[in-house]
């Protein structure tokens, strides 16, 4: 009888865990010059496996990537591989759902990494946000010295700094 009930809590605890994640992201790739560069970014971004899907957008230069529903996103994962093509993100827009999340003083965890909320104010979330990434290497220096996001390591994990 105890195994059972410490197996319904795990499986609720997962259950719960799992509805937090992102879904999709709009990313902005700079120096992209040709369709040929593009196609290296794209091959280059299939290699993740948390990625499901690709569309790319010749004309903005930006990528509409879906993820894989319950599996890990890693967004520094992402912008290595732009700039291993010889890319550079310009812009991060990720859509996290934000149900079952708890958000203390502004930050909240997500695959062992932690993400502050830059401007939230206090703002209640819930179902999917879109979010922007404004870190350096995920936006252009004038959004990064704006924040002037200082923090990089916590408990382990990376700090990611975001914007709604």
């Amino acid at each position: 009888m105890k195994t059972l009930k410490i197996f319904l809590i795990i499986l609720i605890t997962s259950i719960t865990a799992a509805k937090a994640q992102f879904t999709k992201a709009e990313l902005q790739v700079s120096g992209l010059t040709c369709s040929m560069c593009s196609k290296a970014t794209e091959k280059s971004l299939r290699t993740l496996g948390f990625i499901g899907d690709i569309k790319a957008d010749l004309n903005r230069n930006v990528f509409m990537i879906t993820f894989k529903k319950d599996v890990p996103v890693n967004l520094d994962q992402i912008s290595k591989k732009v700039q291993n093509a010889g890319f550079f993100v310009n812009n991060l827009k990720a859509t996290f759902n934000f149900d079952n999340v708890r958000i203390n003083n502004n930050t909240f965890s997500y695959g062992g990494d932690s993400y502050r909320l830059v401007n939230a104010d206090g703002k209640a979330l819930a179902g999917p946000v879109t979010v922007t990434v404004v870190d350096k290497g995920f936006a252009p220096v004038s959004i990064y010295k704006k924040y002037n996001t200082a923090d990089k390591v916590e408990n382990g994990g990376r700090v990611y700094h975001i914007s709604i």
